[in-house]
């Protein structure tokens, strides 16, 4: 009966679940072919730390496709803003307390540059992001003329991408190799999950609302606190959670709540669904374009901090693809090429599923070539098992 149960929740939620397994699928496979290497402290906190600023951009890509739009732009706004964090920093001795929201609203501000075209004038945003891809490729070299790279000494900013939490209790003579406040973090976070879900479940069930059977439930739940509890014990063996790693928490928490529990993340989805209709509705389909492009700007100033911080300088090449990985993260996380389905944790899980990939094969010193042709493929079938559970579903 349980067996029966849990085959059945599986291809009921196929869509949602189908990425957590190919991420521990991918996992498992790596970690056999490189002898362990790929699940070590050491490479997971690496491996988090370079999905950072995909991520990121993923989560913004999510809401622009879930409005069935596009944003091709944000690869080298990304570079561009990171290299002008970096000439702010090293050229006009700006602190960093002043550079970090000034190139966030300065991403705000070209999201609404490119959203302007197609919320008020009709072009397709493929061809309006097309041109910023452009100007900001232009603009990036023009910015690192002569220098092609910008050193950035500010070591507050240069934190942010390489820097970790500190720990409590460093010098104590309990798990001494061990990042304590990691696992401490881990411990609440179980804890917030487990009530969270009671919480949620309860609610369903007062409005008569469709809910895991009890038994599966309860597998979820011991299931992904063991994951979470895995995860930041192999973190907490190296050096514990970067800042990295709590900013990409962040910024997921928070589109999280707006996309699920605002009018907002009712109002884009219903966008996403019908445009027409939801204009018919009464929803302002112009302004949320705008902001949901304005929001994708953001995130790729965002990126282009934590990869210009992570780098420790902005070079001629910054951002080159990114806009790619975003869009493909996107879409192995759940997204639809249709619009109106996405979710901002799909997008996360997708980032890791599609830079595990790259850092797997880097382990196993697979060809870059055969790199391509890999994370190609998975993309294909990302958008295939899209296609195939919409039509299964009418």
């Amino acid at each position: 009966m349980f067996f029966k149960d849990l085959a059945q929740v599986i291809r009921k939620n196929i869509r949602e679940y189908g990425m957590y397994i190919a991420l521990f699928v991918i996992m498992v496979i790596f970690t056999i072919t490189t002898d362990g290497i790929f699940i070590s402290s050491r490479n997971i906190s690496n491996l988090l730390n370079q999905t950072g600023y995909i991520a990121v951009l993923a989560v913004g890509m999510t809401l622009v496709i879930v409005i069935r739009h596009i944003d091709l732009s944000v690869g080298f706004l990304a570079g561009f803003l990171g290299a002008v964090a970096a000439i702010a920093l090293e050229f006009w001795e700006l602190p960093v307390y002043v550079v970090i929201p000034m190139i966030l609203a300065l991403g705000a501000l070209a999201g609404l540059i490119t959203a302007f075209p197609v919320a008020q004038l009709g072009i397709p945003a493929f061809v309006a992001s097309l041109a910023g891809w452009l100007i900001y490729r232009g603009a990036l070299l023009l910015v690192t003329a002569g220098t092609g790279t910008i050193i950035i000494q500010d070591d507050a900013f240069n934190a942010i991408g390489n820097g970790y939490i500190p720990d409590i209790f460093p010098d104590s003579a309990f798990l001494p190799e061990v990042h304590k406040l990691t696992l401490i973090i881990g411990l609440v976070s179980i804890i917030l999950f487990i009530i969270n879900e009671i919480n949620g479940r309860r609610k369903k069930q007062a409005y008569n609302f469709e809910v895991l059977p009890m038994n599966i439930f309860v597998l979820q739940l011991v299931f992904i606190s063991i994951l979470i509890g895995l995860v930041t014990w192999v973190l907490s063996g190296y050096n514990g959670l970067s800042w990295t790693v709590v900013i990409v928490l962040i910024v997921v928490a928070v589109y999280h709540f707006v996309t699920t529990q605002t009018v907002l993340g009712r109002h884009i989805y219903a966008i996403g669904g019908n445009p027409e209709a939801a204009e018919l509705s009464g929803i302002n389909v112009k302004d949320l374009t705008f902001i949901v492009f304005g929001s994708m700007g953001m995130l790729s100033a965002l990126s282009g901090i934590l990869f210009a911080s992570r780098l420790q300088s902005a070079t001629t090449t910054a951002g080159q693809l990114f806009e790619m990985d975003a869009i493909a993260a996107a879409y192995i996380g759940g997204v639809s090429a249709a619009g109106g389905v996405g979710k901002v944790t799909g997008s996360l899980i997708g980032a890791l599923v599609y830079m595990s990939l790259t850092s797997g094969m880097n382990l196993m010193n697979v060809d870059i070539a055969y790199q391509y042709v890999v994370r190609g493929a998975v993309l294909l079938t990302a958008v295939v098992f899209d296609v195939a559970t919409r039509s299964r579903g009418k």
